[in-house]
């Protein structure tokens, strides 16, 4: 797709206007997201923008023509395209593409699972439990070597994302006793007696032969991906932000937008392996020629990210303060505070790098300590250039501060936030932490406050149920949870810091378009801007709040063409 100059797009009004509308969806309710929130009651479409917004009537005496179709809502509410601005389109699409994954949401289920797929896996072959975070676990903590023990011909490995764990056979193979020394930033955790326990910290790497998945052809990835997009729309997104994409990514989302195979709009972060020397990265850094803003608003690069910290489902991310007794409960570990694995200057020097070849930065940074190294950064940085403009962001942040809300505020950084894990990790940090050192957990009301840009996203990487996946990605559910802050456990968490549903909704459309630089063309529904909607079958604004969880499309277009429609 080619896209206009900005001379045209400022003509947009005037020559659309001159031509009958290719669409008009009318007797609803259009929530427009403009800079008023206007509520319209109809929106007509042509040559995939919109050209007006306002009263059926008026709409339909101006711009209907003979060959207009014609959507008559019933008083339906047309919402703007959702945009989820944090997924992993490949791992996701890959997680479900042969076999549905079942429910892993107890050790009992986990051990069931080893059972099924012992019986169909040739012995001595590894089984690998799909990615499962310990908090949500029924149990609240971490699979042991013991646990994964109710199979003994295959070597087990249990995927918790930063932290896996493995049974006795998986240790034998890979040579893992109690005296094979820990690698650079990780740990081989012990149990009582001295004898590895099987969890195995940000140390999966000794696991031979575990982190090869089953192969897939490119076209089986294409296809996976494809249907992944597919899957988004049906949930109402008309435009996600891939956010670790590599070299491989990149060329499979070229080729699909090549064969017309992009049903939504995707904007790529480039994540770098940052754990080479420092000479090596930026060495690639520079030779690279991707760079933010390339490409086009079906496809295009937005962000430069590194790792800074691990996973606080894990017991890795890099906190202020230790993770306590529940954390060894939950985790299997001491008394630590995480793991930091980029050091300082490293970061700095990286930025550096990133700033001066034209790149947006982020960093996935959870626990606390992780933070404060990026605000860091971002302070040198700033110090010598403001960076305000550049739009750079903290991703995730989940363990905020007053302090790194002051310094985002003073330096214009935003955020990239995950509400739905409130929903779902609270009641388990909450008893590794305890409730009082969790005030500035995804502090939503707090941001919009103090004028911080908000973009709201998931995470999703493993499975293809919109509310069953790690992690939901059903938009409604975490527009819902950025409403009601209410627990798996139907607690509330910190109320003072709910946001409205404009607020909530706005996160999904204008927040994460204006990270992604692309506000001027999508985001909202405006004259010239392009025409990406979701049809809802509730009034938004004033159904209750349990409708806004179960809320759901009836339809999802992208520049005015059906990409979903419910059945």
């Amino acid at each position: 797709m080619r896209l206009l100059s900005p001379f045209l797009i400022s003509l947009l009004p005037f020559a659309l206007h001159a031509a009958d509308a290719d669409l008009i969806l009318h007797h609803g309710r259009v929530l427009t997201v403009d800079a008023k929130f206007t509520v319209a009651e109809a929106v007509a479409i042509k040559a995939g923008r919109v050209i007006a917004v306002g009263t059926s009537a008026d709409l339909l005496r101006t711009q209907k023509g003979a060959k207009t179709q014609l959507i008559d809502l019933a008083g339906k509410t047309v919402l703007p395209g959702l945009n989820d601005a944090h997924v992993h389109i490949l791992s996701a699409a890959l997680s479900e593409y042969r076999r549905k994954l079942p429910p892993l949401d107890s050790v009992v289920a986990i051990q069931n699972y080893i059972r099924e797929r012992a019986a169909v896996t040739p012995k001595g072959e590894w089984i690998i439990v799909p990615r499962t975070l310990p908090p949500r676990l029924k149990e609240m903590r971490f699979p042991t070597r013991e646990d994964l023990d109710v199979d003994t011909d295959h070597p087990v490995a249990f995927d918790g994302s930063y932290v896996w764990s493995a049974n006795t056979l998986a240790l034998k193979i890979s040579g893992i006793t109690r005296d094979t020394p820990n690698p650079a930033g990780g740990e081989v955790v012990k149990g009582p007696d001295g004898e590895p326990n099987g969890i195995l910290r940000n140390a999966a790497q000794l696991l031979k032969g575990a982190q090869k998945s089953d192969p897939f052809t490119e076209e089986e990835k294409l296809k996976a991906m494809e249907q992944m997009l597919r899957t988004y729309a049906a949930a109402g997104l008309t435009a996600v932000g891939d956010r670790a994409v590599t070299e491989e990514d990149v060329t499979l989302l070229n080729k699909l937008k090549a064969q017309g195979r992009l049903p939504i709009r995707v904007a790529m972060t480039w994540r770098i392996d940052a754990s080479r020397p420092v000479e090596q990265v930026e060495a690639e850094i520079k030779q690279r020629p991707w760079r933010t803003g390339q490409g086009d608003e079906w496809l295009k690069f937005s962000t430069f990210k590194v790792t800074l910290d691990g996973g606080q489902s894990v017991g890795t991310a890099y906190q202020r303060m230790p993770y306590g007794a529940f954390g060894r409960q939950l985790y299997g570990q001491t008394d630590a505070r995480g793991t930091l694995f980029v050091e300082p200057e490293k970061l700095y020097r990286i930025f550096r790098t990133a700033s001066d070849s034209g790149w947006q930065l982020t960093a996935h940074v959870q626990g606390g300590a992780a933070i404060d190294n990026l605000l860091d950064a971002f302070e040198r940085l700033n110090k010598e250039k403001p960076i305000a403009q550049r739009r750079h962001h903290v991703m995730h942040g989940s363990f905020m501060s007053q302090d790194a809300l002051d310094r985002m505020k003073r330096m214009g950084v935003a955020v990239d936030a995950q509400p739905g894990w409130m929903y779902f990790d609270v009641p388990a940090l909450g008893r590794v932490f305890g409730l009082d050192k969790m005030r500035y957990f995804f502090p939503l009301a707090s941001y919009l406050k103090m004028g911080i840009p908000v973009a709201g996203g998931s995470d999703h990487m493993i499975g293809w149920g919109k509310d069953t996946a790690v992690n939901a990605f059903n938009p409604f559910f975490n527009i819902w949870m950025s409403v009601v802050r209410k627990t798996r456990e139907g607690t509330d968490f910190y109320p003072e810091e709910r946001v409205n549903r404009r607020d909530a909704l706005k996160m999904w459309t204008t927040g994460a378009a204006w990270m992604q630089f692309s506000e001027k063309q999508r985001g909202s529904l405006e004259v010239g801007k392009l025409a990406d909607l979701v049809v809802v079958e509730q009034d938004f604004l004033n159904c209750p709040e349990s409708d806004l969880r179960t809320m759901a499309p009836v339809m999802t277009m992208v520049e005015g063409r059906v990409v979903y429609e419910r059945k």
